[in-house]
């Protein structure tokens, strides 16, 4: 039976001065996985990775990494992880390349071994002009890429990353995805990221935990949770165009968007023949039918407000 790369148990946290950010958590992330940790603003994310990287102390419970509990050996298990945390964290004055390098020398890497592997995770992620750069000057998004090549320098099993996205523009974020993507194919490297951008956890995720008010609500996979909705939006665009007395003879919720097209709710039963058939009924041509919401967003939305 393979071992898990992370093994949580009724992990718990509170505050000292009584906040209970997380209650008895529990969950497995296996190897090779692409996990996601969703939750609203203060729901225990942070918290939980802060746990498993030990910035936070926990108040009870277990975790393990690839077997190893952190409570008895938690240098060995850090060895493990490379940490991508939400607030950029290197000297704004270093060199790409110096920043990456020095990460290097706390795993012990030697400066021969870690100069040329740095110049080549840098260049993988886009950065391969900015090796000699000071950090201060690349954007946003060159930064957050900064990052993920210092917490990869040591070549962990298990990627963390907080919020890894947030204010980089999407064909940075692509890019950082497809990289992910290929760490996973050529290393089996095993991922835990929290994003407030479902789409992406939608198109990249194997598995998925929502966190509300410190607890998990639901956990399973991406594909099993946006088929647990009971009902499904879609845009409907016509050729003609739209009355809304007419659209509203259709035994659905239907929302006017613009003069021709308009948002229709079904329940999951419903396939797309049907639609067009009751659509045709009303004497409308659809043109396309797309969904109009991302799945993943509208069951996290009905989680949280639970």
């Amino acid at each position: 039976m393979l071992i898990p790369a992370i093994k949580i148990q009724n992990l718990s946290k509170t505050y000292s001065n009584g906040v209970k950010a997380i209650e008895s958590i529990s969950l497995e992330i296996e190897k090779g996985e692409f996990f996601a940790l969703l939750g609203a603003n203060g729901a225990g994310k942070t918290t939980t990775i802060g746990i498993l990287t030990g910035l936070v102390n926990k108040s009870g419970g277990k975790v393990e990494i690839f077997g190893i509990d952190i409570d008895k050996d938690f240098n060995k298990a850090k060895t493990f992880i490379g940490v991508v945390p939400q607030e950029f964290n290197f000297n704004m004055f270093e060199k790409c390349i110096d920043i990456v390098v020095n990460q290097a020398g706390y795993y012990g890497i030697p400066r021969k071994v870690a100069i040329p592997r740095a110049e080549q995770i840098l260049t993988d992620l886009g950065l391969g002009d900015k090796i000699n750069a000071i950090s201060r000057t690349l954007s946003g998004g060159m930064k957050r890429r900064l990052m993920i090549a210092r917490s990869l320098i040591h070549e962990p099993e298990i990627l963390i990353l907080d919020e890894p996205t947030a204010g980089v523009d999407i064909e940075l974020r692509l890019g950082m995805w497809k990289y992910l993507e290929k760490l996973k194919s050529t290393r089996n490297i095993t991922v835990l990221l929290t994003t407030h951008y479902l789409e992406e956890v939608e198109a990249l995720c194997d598995k998925c935990a929502i966190i509300n008010k410190g607890e998990i609500a639901r956990l399973d996979t991406v594909k099993n949770l946006t088929s647990s909705l009971s009902e499904q939006n879609y845009l409907i665009e016509t050729k003609n165009q739209i009355n809304q007395k007419e659209i509203s003879k259709l035994l659905f919720q239907t929302k006017l968007i613009n003069d021709t097209t308009f948002e229709i709710t079904v329940t999951d039963k419903t396939t797309i023949n049907q639609l067009i058939h009751s659509i045709d009924k009303i004497n409308y041509e659809a043109i396309s039918i797309k969904p109009s919401s991302n799945g993943l967003e509208k069951l996290f939305i009905q989680t949280i407000h639970q």
